[in-house]
């Protein structure tokens, strides 16, 4: 088991003890399909509090599913912090969670534009509080670029879930 995986999953734990609340999580992938999902599964005892995961990897999914604007991904693009911001709110009310991750971007080796280089990638952090937004330019192949954005996607919701736990201390 990866410890980032563990990591979050011993976060988890310990702010539901300490606060006796429950958290859930569940993401909204797009270039990583199904990555976060398959990761953060890995982790035995996952089903205390991983609800779920959409795979949304045509814009048609992103707007019927999930509720993103179409005027959205026509000014800003599928690729763009605007997009995965929706996506990760748009998933945290569909899937009924606390926090939802979601990523957007482009894995190459095509799709890439001058503005949206091979690489680019947006994440998305959903919760009923707030939202926040990463971005992220990856220099590898499209196997690596979909590794690293999976891997900064799990970090960003470790760092959010550190965060909720000092908040309680």
């Amino acid at each position: 088991m990866a410890e980032l995986e563990a990591e979050i999953a011993r976060l988890i734990r310990e702010y539901q003890a300490k606060t006796g609340k429950s958290l859930t999580i569940g993401a909204v992938e797009s270039a990583t399909g199904g990555r976060i999902a398959d990761r953060i599964t890995n982790v035995p005892g996952s089903s205390d509090y991983f609800k779920g995961s959409v795979v949304a990897y045509s814009n048609e999914v992103k707007t019927a599913l999930l509720g993103v604007r179409k005027a959205t991904i026509e000014n800003y693009g599928a690729v763009s912090e605007q997009t995965a911001l929706e996506m990760a709110q748009g998933g945290r009310k569909l899937l009924n969670v606390d926090i939802c991750v979601s990523d957007t971007g482009v894995a190459g080796p095509s799709g890439a534009t001058p503005e949206k280089p091979l690489g680019l990638f947006y994440l998305g952090l959903a919760t009923k509080d707030e939202s926040l937004s990463q971005k992220h330019a990856f220099p590898g192949n499209r196997e690596e670029n979909k590794r690293d954005v999976a891997e900064a996607a799990l970090n960003m919701l470790k760092q959010y879930l550190l965060q909720c736990f000092s908040s309680q201390n």
